[in-house]
């Protein structure tokens, strides 16, 4: 799962890093519009990537008499069918955190409620915990194995 978010990942960086003026407030209506435009921009892309799978999956589908190719084929598109589904999954998280940009609660950490940051949510826009409590949550991942 991590490879396929951070491949899609990459196609959100194609964006101008937010610089706050001077005393700007954490959370302003400036930078919430330029999270909703990341936001925007990445579930186009996904939605784009899906319309392309769609597309492949019906002009290439064909009935191999030879199994290997036949077999071949089936996996390549299971593994596409995968992908798009994680995908799917993150459009909902996108959607999600839109919704909370226009209740204006973006930025702020669910465990501890300070704030995540400009530079973090830039480099993971659907982030939901501060890097203290993400670190925190991945320590305890891995002692429990949840």
């Amino acid at each position: 799962m991590p490879n396929t978010e951070a491949k899609s990942a990459e196609k959100f960086t194609n964006f101008t890093p937010y610089e706050p003026a001077k005393g700007e407030e954490y959370m302003s209506a400036g930078q919430l519009e330029h999270f909703k435009q990341i936001l925007l921009n990445w579930k186009q892309e996904l939605m784009e990537e899906v319309d392309r799978t769609m597309h492949h999956m019906q002009e290439d589908a064909a009935n191999y008499a030879d199994p290997s190719d036949r077999a071949t084929q089936e996996e390549e598109f299971s593994l596409e069918l995968r992908t798009r589904d994680r995908e799917r999954k993150l459009i909902k998280k996108i959607d999600q955190t839109i919704e909370l940009i226009d209740r204006e609660d973006y930025g702020y950490c669910d465990s501890c409620g300070v704030e995540i940051g400009i530079r973090r949510l830039e480099a993971r826009p659907t982030a939901t915990l501060c890097i203290d409590c993400k670190t925190l949550a991945e320590i305890k991942e891995k002692q429990t194995g949840i």
